[in-house]
């Protein structure tokens, strides 16, 4: 996720002489709908991303911070915590007894290490082609573009997938497929839990245990992402700065995020993808109209 410090206001200036530390109320009301928007969205097959790009474009927001960026996807990584501590404790003590026993033959251990190995897509994939993807953040009509893509696997997936398959039964070429999706959500628009679903069930995955299975393989990227964002607002000298927006963008990020875990879920279990296609279609086209137009 990037925030809306990528995304200059609606004709593409952005004014120098601005700073982006005030703590006026309107910056602290865009660090709460920020805040709400990354815990939903980030959840939600809707694309944060997208969201986070949009929605300040046609707002004309000023640029916020990296420090922002990297709080509110910390927001995010604690909703998983608090929402699935009891499984990542169970996957991480068998993954590393698998390791010291040079063994996967345990299931739980064999789960931790395909997660592990899902993950090596997008940090290839960014490593590579970190320039093109960041340059994306500051078009709004692609954004738009890759929602309506969004949309259409979305819809694709749910209408012509085989869904039989329990978490269990998840393995390595598993992991790797839903990795490289993971990969591509990279690209503004693209949802991050709408590919990794999507990829999920076009393997057999039940709904709910494809996204239960993205919300875990979420976890090593939500890390690395907030670690180098931590490090790039370090760098920039951004640490101590917009406490309160801080703190609200956090709060708002963490608790938004589990409440959409939990509403994704249960919603899952009987409930299809469908609206998610149709709303992501929806923005992106009125996203699409609005960049020609303005």
């Amino acid at each position: 996720m990037r925030s809306w410090n990528a995304v200059g206001p609606p004709d593409g200036k952005t004014d120098q002489n601005k700073t982006t530390s005030r703590r006026s109320p309107l910056d602290l009301v865009q660090a709460l709908v920020l805040g709400i928007l990354q815990g939903a969205t980030e959840f939600l097959p809707i694309s944060s991303s997208g969201h986070l790009v949009l929605l300040p474009w046609l707002l004309g927001w000023e640029p916020g911070s990296l420090l922002f960026d990297a709080m509110v996807h910390w927001g995010t990584l604690i909703a998983i915590f608090l929402y699935f501590w009891q499984d990542l404790l169970r996957l991480i003590t068998a993954g590393l007894r698998g390791l010291l026993r040079c063994s996967l033959a345990d299931q739980d251990a064999r789960l931790a290490w395909g997660i592990v190995a899902g993950t090596l897509p997008a940090v290839i994939l960014g490593y590579l082609f970190k320039d093109q993807f960041e340059a994306l953040f500051a078009n709004p009509r692609a954004t738009s573009g890759f929602l309506l893509v969004t949309a259409t696997f979305l819809f694709a997936s749910e209408r012509w997938s085989q869904q039989r398959r329990p978490l269990r039964e998840v393995g390595l070429i598993d992991a790797l497929v839903i990795g490289t999706a993971q990969a591509f959500a990279i690209i503004p628009g693209v949802s991050r839990s709408g590919a990794t679903i999507a990829a999920g069930l076009a393997r057999g995955l039940r709904r709910e245990t494809a996204a239960r299975y993205s919300f875990l393989l979420a976890t090593p990227a939500l890390i690395g992402a907030g670690v180098l964002q931590l490090a790039e607002a370090t760098t920039a000298g951004q640490l101590g700065q917009q406490v309160p927006a801080l703190v609200i963008g956090f709060t708002a990020s963490a608790a938004t995020g589990y409440l959409c875990i939990r509403f994704l879920l249960r919603y899952l279990q009987d409930g299809r993808l469908y609206i998610f296609s149709i709303y992501c279609a929806a923005v992106g086209l009125g996203g699409l109209i609005l960049s020609f137009v303005r």
